[in-house]
C-alpha cells in the first residue's frame, strides 16, 4: 500500500513498527513482482485492497512453489469491500485466515475488524468495533436496533474533531458527537457490521433502494466474472436503473446476470452491461459515479 494512503501509513507501516515488528518496503504494488518479494521477505502477514488481492490471485497458479514456502499467519483486507468469493479463494490459495477490516482517514484508519482465529470471522462483514464506538443511525439521529439498515456512525479518541475551515461539512458530518461515515450498513446481534453501500451510491429505482454492493456480490458468484462494479444509470420513468461493468469475462454472461438480478431484486433486469478487456479497477476505492459517467 502507498504511504500517502491511510491504509499504507497506519496498517502497513506504523502498526507493525509500533508492535516491535519490521516492514518490507517495495517501490509500489506490482502483481508480477509480488511473489518474488514474498519469497524474499517471508512476511507473517500482508495487507492490501481487494483489487490487489484479485491481481495476486490471478497469478497465484504460476507461483505455487513460492506460496508453498510462505508461512503467512493471516492476510488482511481493507479500504474497499472484499467479495466473499475472493476471501474464500485467498484462504484456499494461501492456507491462511483472511480478516476484513473497515477503515477511513477520519478515524485514523481502523474502525472495525474481523478477529483472528479462534475468534469468529463472518465473511461479508467487516467485523465488530475495533477502536472507536460504532453504531447505526437513521436520518434524524436515532440509533437503530440490530438488523436495521442505516448510516454507520463512529465516535472515539481516534476520530477527527472536524474538517479545517469547513463549518458546512462539519455540520453535516456530526450528530450529537457521532461522526457520520456516509456508509450504509447494519449491525447484527454480535456487533458485526455489514456495509451495504455508500449512501450517495445507493440506486433508487422508482423508489426501491438497491445496494450496488449486493449486485456486485451476486455477479461475483459467476466463475467468468473477475471484477464487477454495479452503478446507477438514468431511466426516463424510474429515475434510475441498475447497470454493471464487468472485467474480462471468459464468455458472454448477460443472460445469466439477468437471471441473478431476477433472483435478488424482484424481477428487475440489469439495464446495461459493459465489458472491459483489461483489469477494470486498479485503485483502492472504486468510484461508481465516475464509472457511470466515463
Amino acid at each position: 500500500m502507498p504511504l500517502f494512503h491511510i491504509h499504507g501509513l497506519m496498517a502497513t507501516t506504523l502498526a507493525p513498527l509500533g508492535a516491535g515488528g519490521s516492514i518490507y518496503c517495495t517501490p509500489g504494488f506490482n502483481a508480477l513482482k509480488f511473489f518474488g518479494w514474498l519469497d524474499d521477505a517471508r512476511p507473517t502477514y500482508y495487507t492490501a485492497v481487494p483489487t490487489m488481492h484479485q491481481a495476486i490471485l490471478a497469478r497465484a497458479g504460476r507461483n505455487r512453489d513460492t506460496i508453498d514456502r510462505t508461512d503467512l499467519r493471516f492476510i488482511r483486507s481493507s479500504s474497499a469491500s472484499l467479495p466473499p468469493q475472493v476471501m474464500a479463494e485467498l484462504e484456499g490459495t494461501f492456507d491462511a485466515p483472511v480478516v476484513e477490516a473497515y477503515a477511513m482517514t477520519e478515524a485514523s484508519h481502523q474502525m472495525t475488524c474481523n478477529p483472528l482465529p479462534p475468534g469468529e470471522r463472518k465473511p461479508g462483514t467487516v467485523g465488530p468495533a475495533a477502536g472507536p464506538e460504532v453504531s447505526i443511525m437513521d436520518e434524524v439521529g436515532a440509533h437503530l436496533s440490530a438488523g436495521e439498515v442505516g448510516e454507520i456512525v463512529i465516535r472515539g479518541l481516534n476520530v477527527t474533531e472536524g474538517y479545517e475551515k469547513n463549518p458546512g461539512a462539519n455540520a453535516e458530518a456530526f450528530t450529537d458527537g457521532w461522526f457520520r461515515t456516509g456508509d450504509q450498513g447494519r449491525m447484527d446481534d454480535d456487533g458485526y457490521v455489514t456495509i451495504t453501500g455508500r449512501l450517495k451510491e445507493i440506486i433508487n429505482r422508482g423508489g426501491e433502494k438497491i445496494s450496488p454492493r449486493e449486485v456486485d456480490e451476486a455477479l461475483m458468484d459467476h466463475p467468468a466474472v473477475q471484477q464487477v462494479v454495479a452503478f446507477a444509470v438514468p431511466h426516463g420513468k424510474l429515475g434510475e436503473d441498475v447497470a454493471a461493468a464487468v472485467s474480462r469475462p471468459a464468455w458472454p454472461i448477460a443472460h445469466w446476470m439477468s437471471v441473478v438480478i431476477i433472483t435478488y431484486h424482484s424481477g428487475h433486469f440489469l439495464q446495461a452491461v459493459a465489458y472491459a478487456s483489461s483489469r477494470l479497477f486498479p485503485v483502492a476505492f472504486v468510484n461508481r459515479k465516475a464509472i457511470s459517467n466515463p
